[in-house]
């Protein structure tokens, strides 16, 4: 067994979302070149483990999620000898890099699933779940897709079969009670972690063992045949195996993303060694309506830091985030963007870097990126939002433009993967004007990375400045936590370890708010200019406070 670092404990994550962050060919599509020539920037923001999104060869339907070959790279990212670069040059640096491991389901354009529904019988067959349907006019079971509608789609050189597809109709979901499906995966993890990768982030990795294929008569909204493929023993027992036969044997990090667990099922992951950590979605519907999740409601401070603490405290170590390529921006969802904009995407810096677990930084929020101002359906490419948009146009007797608004609000991941803002020039530096895969966020003119690299004040020197803190705070790498106040204006919580503690204060709100408890404490970091004593907080003020 390889001794592990446990770097993943001491170190902040940056999320990379390639086609997004740097095109160095002029194409308009990000690239491993590109990612390469900011390797400088990333090291001086102080992160020190890149998480790449997909960049395996891909007919991009889900934007790289629906691979097609697991041991290459996609030509519009790069070669593999750009991959060996970017491992070596980061490796310079001191930074790790960790893939995107997609292995619940393939591209349809894979060589498996293209095997597979070739000839009646041959052995890729049982690498999917290609079945006959009801009487062969109706899917074998009433399951749902992720991405709303049902969950198979005919085969078509097959008359009255169906493969199971619980996202978008091109990913194909594996078959796990296969052995040879297994085999595949431990080959594709030593491949990568033979070339220098420090480990995966595992993409909705809870769902890749299907206990049955009955219906569900559940009288639920959507999800239906959640209960036979959400989080089930046989997952754990694979994810166990991964570990024991092939992640122990290098200095590796596993983490999962798992909607919809349980505290129980949290620390199964842990305990039982089948992740290092992982991602909860409990807080990312703090802005939703509860029943209906397509609409947006009014954030309640309340309903975003309550469901994280309860997680911290139920788990032993959490993955900690509050965008990525799934979600909308930050500031605009738990900020104030009209008039507190600095200083609210600064407090959720420092709360976001203040908590226990490994924090995880998605790619431009380290400047405070908020979402379009202007965007309609001619503009959409996430997939996901076009099919919810169907689905809310159906349902509902709306409009398309009218269905689309309301996805968009609270959906469209376009929002977080829209080229990155470096500079004032031509979309924003991202590449030297090609047009780009993505329409550019007109923003880049006030938000880009050059500008705020020289304002002191800046959003981005602010995050420069907290993860140094943390970076070289045991106390916030390592200590206990615990919460105090926990309200919809006031947050306060505490870090402890060997003896020492802080105190981390936030006001959540537009309004000056009074608060008696800082006594006897050293202010060591906040968002606004130090001052001697606080006796009231100033909107969305942050700051931690050594306990003296």
């Amino acid at each position: 067994m390889k001794t592990q670092s446990n770097d993943f404990k001491k170190r902040v994550v940056y999320q990379i979302y390639p086609a997004s962050f740097k095109d160095s060919n002029n194409d308009g599509w990000g690239d491993l070149k590109g990612i390469i020539s900011k390797l400088d920037y990333l090291k001086d923001l102080g992160v020190g483990i890149l998480w790449l999104s997909p960049i395996y060869p891909s007919p991009m339907d889900d934007m790289g999620y629906d691979i097609s070959d697991y041991k290459n790279i996609n030509p519009r990212f790069g070669t593999m000898d750009d991959f060996d670069e970017l491992i070596k040059e980061a490796s310079k640096r001191d930074i790790r890099i960790v893939m995107d491991l997609v292995i619940n389901h393939t591209s349809t354009d894979h060589e498996w699933f293209k095997k597979a529904i070739e000839t009646p019988e041959n052995k890729y067959r049982n690498y999917y779940y290609i079945k006959k349907g009801k009487n062969s006019k109706k899917p074998p079971n009433n399951r749902d897709s992720m991405f709303t509608g049902s969950a198979w789609k005919k085969v078509d050189n097959l008359p009255g079969y169906y493969y199971m597809h619980l996202f978008c109709d091109t990913q194909a979901d594996l078959n796990y009670h296969n052995e040879e499906v297994i085999k595949e995966v431990e080959s594709i993890l030593k491949f990568w972690l033979d070339k220098g990768v420090y480990g995966f982030r595992c993409d909705v990795i809870n769902h890749i063992y299907k206990t049955s294929l009955k219906d569900d008569h559940s009288r639920i909204l959507y999800n239906r045949g959640i209960k036979y493929y959400g989080t089930q023993d046989g997952m754990f027992k694979i994810l166990t195996r991964f570990r024991t036969e092939v992640l122990d044997n290098y200095d590796t990090f596993l983490v999962g993303e798992t909607g919809n667990i349980t505290i129980e099922d949290g620390n199964r992951f842990i305990n039982e060694r089948c992740l290092d950590t992982f991602f909860e979605f409990d807080h990312s519907g703090a802005d939703k309506n509860k029943f209906i999740p397509i609409l947006k409601a009014k954030l309640k401070p309340k309903r975003l830091v309550k469901p994280i603490f309860k997680w911290i405290k139920g788990v032993p170590w959490l993955g900690v985030y509050l965008e990525n390529h799934d979600q909308l921006r930050s500031v605009n969802r738990y900020g104030n963007v009209d008039k507190y904009y600095k200083e609210s995407a600064k407090l959720l810096a420092l709360f976001l870097l203040s908590l226990k677990g490994t924090p995880f930084i998605y790619q431009g929020e380290e400047l405070g990126c908020l979402n379009y101002r202007e965007f309609s359906m001619s503009d959409c490419k996430d997939i996901a939002a076009i099919t919810a948009t169907k689905t809310v146009e159906r349902l509902l007797k709306l409009s398309e433009k009218k269905a689309f608004k309301l996805v968009n609000e609270t959906t469209n991941r376009d929002h977080a993967r829209n080229p990155m803002p470096w500079n004032k020039s031509v979309n924003g530096g991202f590449n030297e004007g090609h047009e780009t895969w993505l329409k550019v966020n007109d923003l880049y003119q006030t938000i880009n990375a050059e500008d705020e690299e020289k304002d002191p004040d800046s959003i981005l020197n602010f995050y420069k400045k907290m993860i140094k803190f943390r970076n070289e705070s045991d106390v916030l790498k390592f200590g206990d936590f615990k919460d105090e106040i926990v309200t919809n204006k006031l947050i306060t919580y505490y870090r402890t370890y060997q003896n020492k503690t802080y105190q981390i204060v936030l006001n959540f709100s537009d309004k000056i708010i009074k608060y008696c408890g800082l006594l006897n404490l050293k202010l060591l970091i906040s968002n606004y200019e130090a001052q001697e004593n606080f006796k009231t907080l100033p909107p969305y003020f942050a700051g931690i406070f050594e306990v003296i």
